[in-house]
Parts: C-alpha cells; sequence; structure tokens
C-alpha cells in the first residue's frame, strides 16, 4: 500500500525501519474485489442450478435488480433477507425412484394418473402397482367386496327383473363406455367382478343384490346409484 501510494504521489523512495529503499520497478493500481458481479452470480446459479438463490450482501435497489434477472433467466425465487431476519424457504420433495415396464404403460394408459404405492427397496424407492407390492413384500392377497341390496315389491318373478335390469343397465352402462353386462346361466347378471342377483322373498316382493370388488368400484357404485335413483322404475318402464 505505501509503495502504490509512493509512485502516484511521484516519490521513488520508500522510508522503512531499516533505511529507505528505492523504488526502480513500475506500478500499476488495479481496482479488485473479492465479490463476484451480477454476471458472475448469474454464471454461478446458471452451472448450479440451485432451486432457491438468497442474496445476503449487496445495495438493494442492485439486489432488487438482479432478483429480476433471476427470475427472468431462470425463474427461480430469490429472497434478500435483512440483518438477522429469519425466512422460510418452501421445497419440494424430490424422490427418485424406478418404475416397471408394465406399470409405466398403465400410467401412460390412464393419463398419467396411477393408483399404487412406493416401497423401499435396498438401494431406492420402487412405484409398484398393489399386487406388485403384495408380491414383493410377500403379502397375502386380501379380498374386498362392497355390496347394495335394493327391494322391490313387484309381482314378477326374479328372471323377469334381471332381464329387464340387463337390457336398461346395458344401454346406460355403454354410454358411460363402462363394458356390458353378460347374462350367466342361471339369469345372474356380471360385469368384470360386478355381480347382480335378484331372489324371491317370502314376505313377496323381491331383492337386487349387487356385489362387486373394490377394484370395480366405479362400475359398481355407478350400477347402485342408478337403481337407488330409479328404483322399480327401471323394471316397469
Amino acid at each position: 500500500s505505501s509503495g502504490i501510494n509512493a509512485e502516484y504521489g511521484g516519490t521513488r523512495k520508500l522510508e522503512t525501519d531499516k533505511g529507505s529503499v528505492v523504488v526502480n520497478m513500475a506500478v500499476e493500481y488495479l481496482s479488485f474485489s473479492a465479490h463476484a458481479d451480477a454476471k458472475g452470480i448469474l454464471q454461478l446459479i446458471k452451472n448450479c442450478q440451485p432451486k432457491n438463490v438468497v442474496l445476503v450482501h449487496g445495495e438493494d435497489k442492485k439486489m432488487d435488480f438482479l432478483i429480476d434477472k433471476i427470475d427472468d433467466q431462470f425463474g427461480i425465487p430469490s429472497f434478500k433477507p435483512a440483518n438477522g431476519e429469519q425466512i422460510s424457504i418452501p421445497c419440494e420433495p424430490h424422490i427418485v425412484g424406478s418404475i416397471t415396464k408394465e406399470t409405466f404403460k398403465t400410467v401412460r394408459t390412464n393419463g398419467n394418473h396411477f393408483d399404487g404405492m412406493l416401497v423401499k427397496g435396498e438401494e431406492q424407492l420402487s412405484l409398484l402397482s398393489a399386487e406388485e407390492a403384495r408380491v414383493k413384500l410377500g403379502l397375502k392377497p386380501v379380498s374386498i367386496n362392497l355390496n347394495y341390496k335394493l327391494a322391490m315389491n313387484l309381482d314378477i318373478t326374479p328372471t323377469v327383473i334381471l332381464e329387464r335390469l340387463h337390457t336398461q343397465l346395458s344401454s346406460i352402462i355403454s354410454d358411460q363406455k363402462l363394458g356390458p353386462f353378460k347374462r350367466q346361466l342361471d339369469g345372474t347378471l356380471n360385469l368384470n367382478s360386478v355381480h347382480i342377483t335378484c331372489k324371491k322373498e317370502e314376505a313377496g316382493g323381491s331383492v337386487v343384490h349387487v356385489l362387486w370388488a373394490v377394484e370395480d368400484d366405479m362400475v359398481g357404485r355407478t350400477v347402485s346409484d342408478i337403481l337407488e335413483e330409479c328404483g322399480e322404475g327401471l323394471i316397469v318402464n
């Protein structure tokens, strides 16, 4: 520092505790800062690709300018807390896992919607279907069935009731693209796991019974909702 000042003051000698020292070299002044400028900070952000940026040093207006630049170029949330201020930065969880080809095909077929579960392995998580997870974890299959019953005070046989239900439901269900019901030899109606039976009651009338597995809950609930809403009118009409 003394040498630089002496050179700019025109003095070619420096006085030290060991005597005078003649300056026989060129001395130049270079402005240098240990802090990166805005361009350097933007380049650093580009290289590191952080999720958030916190500015802790600088003039207020210049930090506002830099925050706008960061938002324009990277779309990254930026913060400039005051001295001693506490900030809360929201973070989205980033989960890395694997998925089987079969499951991936299901996800794409269903419009990127998939009901499954994450199973922890030795190295990473795996996104599996319920059946894949059951097999991997060595669990026994569990069947959950739902049911709906509707009493009908009609003076017609259960066979006729099922015949008319088949005609009406097939038309409604096919319009909703859920698939047609099939009539079995015993008169019952089936669509996947959905079974519709009808039984004559001793006290008179009949009871329509709808039974379905939870996997076909959409179809089962659709049928039960139709029966609940229309009731005997579905058969009479």
